[in-house]
């Protein structure tokens, strides 16, 4: 028995690599509609790679892949463009409740998608990062007002922390790993951006002192940003 209780324990804490060993496999969100991707190539910009398309151009970037802006290592195999299906539109009239203010869904129906990436967000997952796995012990579930959070989304040529695809929303968790990246990390906002998307930040002391404080300034975010005026 205490055994089989400590077992259990590490797959709560998704620490034990049960959790990892997926019965089926869906490289991008969508719903139970089978869809073929529409794989999309922008003309090349004046000395850019054979094949792919960079904005800014990379130095030594492969041939092949789309980069937009680009990201470090330049993978080979170009950017899908996942298109959901037209019925999927009404999920933009669904709303939920936070703190009696009524939130409108904001999904975003084409998102770019890298499957090169797949692997290594499945890699970033199983890291176990202990910032990343206390604020996902709090969401995951539902346990964040019901909401759906990914983890590790792949979009385009980035992985993103954690994503609300319901409010189209990037949550990134900052700690010193960005350190001396800031000209990195505002070409990839611009570019999450750029695709309609929002993005709000977290930083990792935060996390590990105050996550009452984390959660409570995600709700307000939310409110301010997506909350339906005059409820």
């Amino acid at each position: 028995m205490v055994k089989l209780g400590g077992a259990i324990r590490q797959i709560h804490l998704l620490e034990s690599p049960v959790v990892e060993n997926y019965i089926t496999q869906y490289p991008i969100d969508g719903d139970n509609v089978v869809v073929k991707p529409r794989f999309v190539n922008s003309p090349p910009l004046e000395g850019c790679p054979t094949g792919g398309v960079v904005n800014p151009p990379l130095e030594g970037c492969p041939t092949g892949g789309v980069v937009n802006p680009p990201l470090e290592g330049c993978p080979t195999g170009g950017v899908a463009l996942t298109t959901h299906p037209q019925n999927n539109a009404s999920e933009l009239d669904q709303t939920l409740m936070i703190n009696q203010t009524q939130i409108k869904f904001a999904p975003i129906l084409e998102l770019p998608y890298n499957p090169n990436l797949k692997q290594r967000a499945k890699e970033l997952r199983q890291a176990r990062n202990l910032p990343e796995v206390l604020f996902w012990m709090q969401v995951t579930k539902g346990g964040f007002h019901k909401i759906d959070f990914d983890r590790q989304r792949v979009i385009g040529n980035f992985i993103v922390d954690f994503y609300i695809k319901k409010l189209g929303l990037v949550i990134e968790i900052d700690g010193s790993s960005h350190d001396g990246k800031e000209e990195y990390d505002e070409q990839r906002e611009e570019y999450l951006i750029s695709l309609g998307l929002k993005v709000y930040r977290i930083q990792v002391d935060d996390v590990m002192k105050q996550m009452n404080n984390v959660l409570v300034g995600l709700e307000n975010y939310i409110i301010e940003n997506y909350g339906v005026l005059g409820n």
